[in-house]
């Protein structure tokens, strides 16, 4: 938010010149709102920038692919994953497609690494049992079946989202802890 005079940003603690009148820095600390009002200083509220994840430069008009897209050059020829070849010293197409990924693509894997974090905690459980047979206490077993249950129904509504608006909420609705 800023102090507009003119289209003219003024900064707080800045001296400024208007109508060859020069006013000291302290003037708009110290200034009522009808001095303000009197010069034609106005204050404006930043424009709102939304989520980055989504959208493309905060834009809301610019929202991001929801979907994986197959990446093409300018002339629409299909694109390929390189890998170096030493015989030749130079980069060389391989079998496999370049895809850019879209938001279902990164945020699917989010709730994923999400998900593997949280059983990481317990996974010495799981392995004490497999190795010694000594039993997994209740509450963890029901901890590690919430987070696998949190993560495919999150897994599945971001695969049924049909808009980023729709994506947004689904991430916005995430409930690990039980």
């Amino acid at each position: 938010m800023a102090f507009k005079l003119n289209g003219k940003t003024l900064l707080i603690d800045r001296g400024f010149t208007h109508n060859n009148i020069q006013y000291p820095r302290n003037w708009l600390r110290l200034s009522t709102q009808e001095d303000k009002d009197a010069l034609g200083i106005t204050w404006e509220a930043d424009p709102v920038r939304h989520d980055d994840r989504y959208y493309w430069n905060g834009e809301l008009d610019n929202p991001k692919a929801l979907e994986d897209v197959d990446a093409v050059d300018e002339e629409g020829n299909p694109l390929w994953v390189q890998e170096y070849d030493a015989v030749t010293e130079s980069m060389v197409d391989t079998t496999e497609r370049l895809v850019t990924h879209g938001l279902k693509h990164t945020m699917i894997n989010q709730v994923k690494h999400t998900a593997g974090t949280m059983l990481a905690q317990t996974d010495w459980y799981v392995t004490r049992k497999a190795e010694r047979d000594v039993a997994i206490p209740e509450d963890v077993v029901a901890k590690r079946a919430h987070v696998v249950a949190e993560s495919e129904r999150l897994e599945a509504a971001i695969a049924a989202c049909a808009d980023v608006e729709a994506l947004i909420e689904v991430m916005n609705s995430q409930e690990w802890d039980n």
